[in-house]
């Protein structure tokens, strides 16, 4: 069965072929990539008769998206607008099939709403004095447990309205930012009652019930978990006398809590039991009564996601990224031994299950087809496909050709990568080349839709994304790689790759252009301080000094993971891999793009580079500022100029063209 999925995969391939010879074909833009539907919200009902979830369209005018939620049966066929305008999100199916639960904001506070299958309004279901954050039904669907932020008192919430507003960073439950501490609650369905559960200064992340619901087991810090979060800890709690166990005491982070059938062990994540090494990490099975824990080898090449127990509690069925793959797998926990559910090329995601495990709701995307919803039985790949989000990409854009590809690096590590190219060459001339650097750095580029690799390719470029080490996906070999060679082995790695291409005569030397957003930026503007190939630069929420970013930005990766010590015992050692102590070296047209509220790479990088730049003199240069967005952007007319003027300077200074944007139809 599984050919079904492989055949839709050589389809795809065999029409993208079809497309190069059609002329009615248009290149991708800017705008068409706005425009694109998203799916979102998925859940399965228990009995794996229904599939929820919601479509996100674009309002140009309220510059924002906007969802609408459906219900479709899982046989397919028309799906029905559900849950309303007000809409909602965390949306739960009751353990009994009969409700559909989600928060909604009210009074400026985020509660939980309930909805009946059999028809009828939501209704209200908590009045909680704060905001509900992460909530989870108990099996026996007779309660909803929930964590909350403390909220202020009477006299600190009129002293706070009235300016009294102040930060002790990193005092209490304080980050950079205010924050209070979060507490676990219970909320009884047929009293309407809310009980408090724990009362602690901690921050609860994520916790679990035991399918008899008498016991929790949760993640917590004690202090922020920005550049901490490896501090977090289990800790067990019985539900009727409230007290509770602190499970662990270490440095390595635990998460990914899920009970086992039986309730007697619960397993989790970690890297270790002991400190945050940099590895893709373990799952572990725990007895939270005696504490004794079994430590699973497999899976670890990639990271780990959908987690689900069978319900005999023998097996684990897992999405694991696998190099530029991805797809299902279950785990035999006595024998170790794992299968591969599915074995597809793309990226097949896993987003709900039905309650006996026998059907799956999954999106599926490849290269060349932007993600859509499909429904299986398990164990058997049989798939129905349920939405067909965006079908004039198909009909109308003349998409890149693309492929994987692999190369030995300067000191023989085998790299790969992905490669589109503009899908309507028909004589092989060597092509301007982007290199697009990824984020993490433990990110990768993957066999799925990427829209501005697309756009680029409408524009005649050929786009080149190497999974350096560092990526993950490929095992803790090359995800350890980076330590203790930043801008190194790394650098190798993308140089290596570009040369690669200009050996198959893909790429033209002379045309070159880098582009990279957080780490990919930051490694962005490592290149051009190292090289003077590349004649154009974009580099989004980069970081020049490390030293200066240390506290204000989100670091802690780099003190723990890639440079020995601290700046303050090694200081040399953190120059020596900043980008800024070599400015003075670039001739690259650099772009600088910063979101103004970024926290993760703080808008202050960016600003010294431009001033270095602007100084020196030496290349063109130019800061472009977006107000109010944060690390990942969320405004649309933002993300539009973003792109705009990031296309607009490879134009002009790779291929020498005053560029005219696409004018956005209404």
């Amino acid at each position: 069965m599984k050919k079904l999925i492989l055949s839709g995969v050589l389809f795809l391939f065999i029409l993208s072929i079809l497309y190069s010879q059609d002329t009615n074909l248009r290149p991708m833009t800017v705008d068409d990539a706005l425009n694109m539907v998203r799916i979102g919200d998925v859940q399965m009902s228990p009995d794996g008769k229904w599939v929820f979830f919601s479509k996100s369209e674009l309002d140009w005018e309220k510059n924002k998206r906007k969802k609408k939620y459906f219900m479709i049966s899982a046989a397919g066929g028309a799906a029905i607008p559900y849950v309303g305008e007000a809409g909602g999100s965390s949306f739960q199916f009751s353990p009994d099939g009969k409700s559909l639960t989600f928060r909604r904001t009210i009074d400026e506070n985020s509660q939980i709403f309930i909805i009946s299958l059999s028809g009828g309004e939501a209704v209200q279901l908590t009045d909680h004095k704060n905001s509900i954050n992460k909530y989870k039904w108990s099996a026996d669907s007779k309660s909803i447990f929930f964590t909350a932020e403390e909220p202020r008192s009477e006299e600190e919430q009129k002293e706070y309205d009235l300016g009294d507003d102040a930060v002790f960073v990193f005092e209490g439950a304080n980050g950079r930012r205010e924050a209070r501490w979060k507490n676990l609650w219970i909320f009884d369905i047929s009293t309407q009652q809310e009980k408090r559960l724990t009362n602690e200064k901690l921050i609860i992340n994520e916790f679990d019930i035991a399918p008899d619901g008498k016991h929790v087991v949760f993640a917590a810090t004690q202090h922020a978990a920005e550049n901490y979060f490896w501090k977090s800890e289990l800790y067990y709690l019985d539900v009727n006398s409230q007290k509770q166990v602190r499970l662990t005491k270490n440095s390595s982070p635990e998460g990914n809590i899920l009970w086992a059938p039986d309730g007697k062990t619960f397993i989790y994540h970690a890297p270790t039991d002991e400190n945050y090494d940099l590895t893709h990490g373990y799952l572990w099975i725990m007895n939270p009564e005696t504490r004794e824990k079994q430590k699973l080898t497999k899976p670890n090449q990639g990271n780990i996601s959908t987690l689900s127990w069978t319900p005999d509690g023998k097996s684990l069925l897992f999405n694991e990224t696998r190099r530029t793959d991805l797809n299902l797998h279950r785990l035999d926990i006595a024998t170790g031994n794992i299968t591969d559910i599915t074995n597809v090329r793309g990226t097949l995601r896993t987003l709900a299950y039905s309650k006996d495990r026998t059907k799956m709701v999954y999106s599926y995307s490849n290269f060349n087809a932007p993600p859509d919803l499909y429904v299986s039985a398990l164990p058997e790949l049989n798939p129905v496909r349920l939405t067909d989000s965006n079908p004039w990409i198909k009909k109308e854009i003349q998409l890149a050709e693309s492929k994987v590809i692999s190369w030995k690096s300067k000191d023989g590590m085998e790299i790969e990568g992905v490669l589109y190219v503009p899908g309507n060459t028909e004589a092989r001339e060597k092509l301007p080349l982007i290199v697009t650097i990824h984020g993490g750095p433990p990110g990768r580029f993957a066999n799925s839709f990427r829209d501005m690799f697309h756009i680029y390719a409408g524009l005649g470029y050929a786009s080149f994304g190497p999974n350096i080490r560092g990526s993950d996906s490929y095992g803790d070999d090359l995800l350890c790689a980076l330590q203790g060679d930043v801008g190194g082995g790394e650098y190798d790695d993308v140089m290596s790759g570009v040369d690669y291409l200009i050996e198959k005569d893909i790429a033209d030397p002379d045309r070159l252009g880098v582009r990279g957003w957080s780490w990919g930026g930051i490694l962005g503007s490592w290149v051009i301080t190292q090289t003077d190939r590349f004649k154009a630069a974009s580099l989004g929420a980069m970081v020049g000094s490390w030293t200066a970013e240390s506290g204000p930005g989100l670091s802690f990766d780099l003190r723990l993971h890639y440079i020995d010590g601290a700046h303050w015992t090694n200081p040399e050692e953190w120059r020596k891999v900043s980008s800024l102590w070599y400015v003075k070296n670039v001739t690259t047209a650099t772009l600088l793009l910063h979101g103004s509220e970024d926290l993760v790479s703080t808008p202050g990088q960016a600003m010294m580079f431009f001033h270095a730049l602007k100084e020196i003199g030496k290349a063109p240069v130019r800061y472009v500022r977006f107000p109010r967005e944060p690390h990942g952007f969320r405004e649309p007319r933002h993300q539009r100029r973003r792109d705009i003027e990031e296309i607009r300077w490879m134009q002009k200074y790779i291929n020498g063209i005053e560029w005219i944007p696409w004018k956005r139809k209404e």
